[in-house]
């Protein structure tokens, strides 16, 4: 897996980005049927209801997209519009499912552990690289990103010691508001979990994700968060995470729910209850062979493929991460974050 280094302001860190990923751009992330799908709402009042919403309350994160739009010598307009592609999600056809995630607190012997299979287009194969910034301001930080896309929506982690995962969910109460990856985006600039949970509970939300999170103490929070609501358990025992809401009090929202996640999600918590604790043995379970969790675009049903797999532990001295093509258990890249950063 390819890696950059980028520093300096909210557009030189998007220019890099922009560079880094220009051929991706136009050849994969621009010819996905996603893609292909959102380009109806360019000129739309309501992807100009999103760009007005993000630029009034986070300036330097649509800075970061015209640095991607000017560094891949592709329109602003284009890029912003692949970077609200979830806002409109349910406003066009998508069967991207994406993404699952474990939570494992400590045990006796065992560290606290996070970890997450990256999903998305098969067409994005080979085409995601981690990038470590050195922004000019905010805490320095390293995520997976996708050609043409903000950091923060796949998998990350900053010098603060947040690290945050990310699972898509389709609740059906999209709106216009600030687009739900210029959040997660802003989560890497955090400096605290209470300043991440207090981000998260905005109001102002266009749409919204499952977040995964964890901080240097090994504290981890799972977060449900649409653009109606919010509910947040403080993890306390071996937990899994598909791509549908699951908690009680946000039952209420209508959403959809895939064939693909529901297998999943049972699957994963069936391993739970079994025992099961190394978690690249469920990350990387294809038992179910038409929904298994290590995605391979198994059907026309779902073009989820496994991008990444991404897996860290909370140990004494600080998280200890690594990246994994499934189900391959060597990591493609691994490194660590001192707790004392």
């Amino acid at each position: 897996m390819d890696q950059i280094i980028a520093s300096g302001t909210p557009y030189d860190l998007g220019q890099a980005l922009g560079r880094k990923g220009a051929k991706a751009i136009a050849d994969a992330s621009f010819a996905t049927p996603q893609f292909r799908a959102l380009e109806q709402w360019l000129g739309s009042d309501r992807l100009k209801g999103l760009e007005a919403t993000a630029r009034r309350h986070f300036p330097e994160h649509v800075r970061e997209i015209e640095g991607i739009a000017d560094g891949a010598d592709q329109p602003f307009e284009k890029v912003f519009l692949w970077n609200c592609r979830g806002d409109l999600r349910d406003l066009v056809r998508s069967d991207e499912d994406a993404c699952t995630s474990l939570m494992l607190p400590a045990e006796i012997g065992r560290p606290a552990i996070l970890a997450h299979n990256e999903d998305g287009d098969a067409a994005l194969a080979g085409q995601g690289f981690l990038a470590h910034f050195e922004p000019d301001e905010g805490p320095v930080f390293a995520a997976y990103c996708y050609p043409g896309m903000l950091p923060g929506h796949a998998f990350g982690w900053n010098a603060a010691g947040i690290v945050q995962t990310i699972n898509n969910i389709r609740p059906h109460d999209l709106t216009i508001g600030v687009p739900r990856h210029v959040i997660t985006r802003a989560v890497l600039s955090a400096s605290t979990m209470d300043a991440v949970l207090d981000l998260l509970k905005r109001t102002d939300r266009a749409s919204g994700f499952h977040h995964n999170l964890a901080d240097g103490s090994g504290r981890m929070v799972s977060v449900e968060a649409p653009a109606s609501g919010y509910a947040a358990i403080e993890v306390a025992a071996p937990h899994a995470h598909a791509n549908h809401l699951i908690r009680p009090d946000l039952a209420g929202i209508a959403q959809t729910i895939s064939d693909s996640s529901r297998e999943r999600q049972k699957r994963a918590e069936e391993m739970l209850a079994a025992g099961e604790r190394d978690p690249l043995t469920i990350l990387f379970d294809r038992t179910k062979a038409d929904n298994p969790i290590l995605c391979r675009a198994e059907s026309e049903a779902s073009d989820s493929y496994t991008l990444a797999t991404f897996s860290c532990s909370f140990e004494a001295g600080g998280m200890q991460w690594g990246i994994y093509h499934g189900p391959e258990r060597e990591p493609v890249l691994r490194g660590g974050l001192d707790r004392a950063a």
